[in-house]
């Protein structure tokens, strides 16, 4: 079966699509039974640079559409659903399969907020799919009381839990020191963590925090400075590869107080690296984390998000209690070969019985 892959660029832009896409194309499970190809269809960049790759992807798309047996489309919420619904329209004008992957954080609140014109273009968008995948199953759910479907499955991201491994360091002699790793804003909590620390550090002067990933890296350089805190919190800007996994191995704990999120693929490779996770309890994340592998606080609660990070600095006992339960988890439901393994059941159900209704 030959399956085209569309989605952001595995190396061009960043982000947790990214991620799954690049793990389908180096996946042994998938590439040993399909023969898939990897499309990019976004670029990241400035205003001008996104609209003209979004314009080019496209038009260059239409000839290879019909080469393919089953399309697995991409997409996350705003701009990023009504460009894929341009490629789904294609592959079904061509007679052909489809998957929609929904991975928007943020994408019922993005679907509640468009006019009726917009709604009625996202429900037509699900409705052509032959099969939608969700993130976790309250998500599939969710999609499932609001949009028309012919299927809906669950599909957690994965990651390689046993490469991770070599993240691991000690949890209990670094559980003063903590990591948080995506993009820097409002959404991902940034700001109420820096809030955080400077309460935590009033009981543990030598508590210390990482800040790493994209966004408002200046912005949030300001605010630690402005608190006085440049001792306690390091903010690093986007890391990847070896400077990535040294930082993970020096944490012992993985911090990321969101507001909105999906299944966040930081909170994943923190479990399959060993680590502690304080987190929120928001999209499917109190899927993966409960009482006996992380502390989940509610948005916003900054108090709570102190209170967490110090039962953490105060304990390694705790901390490794923790790791060791995370590490296990990962190996048993998030590894990315189950996670694959899975994936390629989906596609040879979306291509034999696409037309089929129902869950």
């Amino acid at each position: 079966m030959k399956i085209l892959v569309v989605g952001p660029h595995m190396t061009k832009a960043r982000g947790g699509m990214s991620s799954v896409i690049r793990d389908i194309q180096e996946s042994e499970e998938l590439n040993r039974e399909f023969d898939i190809d990897i499309y990019p269809s976004y670029i990241d960049g400035n205003l001008a640079l996104r609209l003209w790759y979004s314009v080019y992807a496209y038009f260059r798309f239409l000839p290879w559409c019909g080469k393919y047996d089953l399309l697995h489309i991409h997409t996350a919420e705003k701009g990023s659903t009504f460009r894929k619904n341009l490629y789904l329209r294609a592959a079904k004008r061509a007679g052909k399969k489809a998957i929609v992957h929904i991975h928007g954080a943020e994408y019922l609140t993005f679907y509640d907020g468009l006019g009726e014109r917009g709604k009625k273009a996202v429900r037509k968008f699900f409705q052509q799919a032959d099969l939608t995948l969700a993130l976790s199953e309250s998500w599939r759910r969710e999609l499932e009381s609001r949009f028309p479907m012919k299927e809906c499955r669950t599909l957690y991201n994965g990651v390689d839990a046993g490469g991770l491994e070599a993240a691991k360091g000690d949890p209990a002699a670094h559980c003063r020191s903590f990591l948080m790793l995506g993009r820097m804003g409002k959404r991902k909590g940034v700001y109420d963590l820096i809030a955080a620390v400077e309460l935590a550090v009033k009981r543990d002067p030598e508590l210390q925090i990482c800040l790493a990933g994209d966004g408002e890296v200046e912005k949030v350089r300001a605010v630690v400075a402005e608190k006085g805190l440049e001792r306690n919190v390091s903010v690093l800007g986007w890391i990847s590869g070896e400077e990535r996994l040294a930082r993970m191995r020096a944490a012992g704990t993985i911090v990321l107080p969101s507001y909105y999120e999906g299944l966040p693929m930081a909170v994943l490779e923190g479990m399959a690296a060993g680590k502690a996770v304080i987190s929120t309890a928001v999209g499917a994340i109190p899927e993966v984390v409960g009482e006996d592998n992380g502390i989940l606080v509610e948005p916003g609660d900054v108090q709570a998000l102190a209170d967490a990070m110090l039962r953490c600095s105060g304990s390694p006992e705790f901390v490794e209690r923790l790791s060791q339960a995370n590490m296990e988890k990962a190996r048993r439901f998030f590894d990315i070969r189950q996670i694959h393994r899975l994936l390629a059941e989906y596609y040879r159900r979306a291509a034999e019985e696409g037309s089929n209704g129902g869950k």
